[in-house]
């Protein structure tokens, strides 16, 4: 059985998706851009600053399912610029403890809204 996870503490889907979807004992997050939810525009700032909200809103979708980014076992990272990959990294590195999930950083051509990044998550429930 499929259940969709929504919640006002992340932008609402801005397209036919849902922020998350629970699923067999596992999370599947959809992917986050730096969109404030609040506003629904992309935070000002560089690529941390981005990093920071999308990181938010990640956290935000994983607290609505009663998850944290302890029960988090795949993530990928989408850049525009792999340049941005070392500032990236380190926030996203502070989100995780002494076991990180697994990960993918994939390079892209272009992100929704002109997005420098983009983050997924998969989660597992207990």
């Amino acid at each position: 059985m499929l259940e969709a996870v929504l919640t006002s503490e992340a932008p609402a889907p801005i397209g036919p998706y849902n922020q998350a979807i629970r699923a067999g004992g596992f999370l599947f997050c959809s992917g986050q851009i730096p969109l404030d939810p609040a506003t629904g525009e992309i935070v000002a700032g560089d690529v941390a600053a981005q990093t920071r909200q999308v990181m938010k809103n990640v956290e935000a979708v994983l607290r609505a399912a009663g998850a944290s980014f302890a029960e988090v076992v795949k993530t990928t990272i989408f850049l525009t610029d792999m340049n941005d990959f070392a500032q990236v990294n380190a926030i996203y590195g502070q989100a995780f403890g002494d076991t990180p999930p697994a990960r993918s950083t994939v390079a892209v051509a272009a992100l929704p809204r002109g997005s420098r990044v983009e983050i997924e998550v998969v989660a597992l429930l207990d």
